[in-house]
């Protein structure tokens, strides 16, 4: 399974960017989101941020992805 997860871009340099995502911090590629600005939400997804989303969209994801992972457990 394929699974996209929100981030925040804290920092951009050219067509990469650093991002938050709970906390963790990695590096993604921004080439399919060229114009991703710092403080933007993103869905990544291997490693590319491939669609931009708004912040209340993100926070709604991350609630899910936390729900499903308890569920989990």
């Amino acid at each position: 399974m394929c699974l996209a997860v929100p981030a925040k871009i804290i920092e951009k340099n050219n067509m990469m960017a650093t991002v938050d995502v709970e906390g963790i911090k990695r590096q993604i590629s921004l080439m399919l989101l060229p114009d991703a600005q710092t403080g933007d939400f993103v869905l990544m997804h291997a490693g590319f941020a491939i669609q931009l989303i708004d912040k209340q969209e993100a926070e709604i994801t991350t609630q899910l992805l936390k729900e499903v992972s308890l569920d989990d457990a």
